[in-house]
């Protein structure tokens, strides 16, 4: 049996809104919604899919990270063609840009919820 990746889960505090955001981002579409659990899927393909399940004390990761702190479990990778402009983008839907950035070809941002992401360019 070869098991496969279904779907990618984001805790929040609020699936509606951070599914909005990466609605926007990846132009993905919606296939479920409620206050408590939001799934997007890419326009061609069901799996794999991204979604946003309720967890109202969610507590965003420290980036990087730190001894004693929240420590970061998962991120996005999501490959750009244009570094600069993909950057701009996200952060005009509500991301935030990380002071710390650890390659020139990568950018760590934050969504508006507190998980980072990476955008990188093909090859990185």
């Amino acid at each position: 049996m070869t098991a496969t990746l279904g779907a990618f889960v984001l805790g929040t505090p609020d699936p509606p809104a951070l599914a909005d955001f990466y609605r926007a981002l990846l132009g993905w579409e919606e296939v479920d919604r409620s206050p408590e659990w939001v799934r997007l899927r890419a326009p061609e393909s069901e799996r794999p899919s991204l979604s946003f399940q309720l967890e109202k004390d969610h507590t965003p990761p420290v980036w990087p990270q730190a001894p004693g702190t929240q420590q970061m479990q998962a991120h996005l990778d999501l490959q750009v063609e244009d570094l600069r402009a993909e950057t701009e983008r996200a952060r005009a839907l509500g991301a935030t840009l990380e002071e710390h950035q650890p390659q020139d070809d990568v950018r760590v941002l934050r969504d508006p919820h507190g998980h980072p992401f990476c955008l990188f360019l093909p090859g990185a």
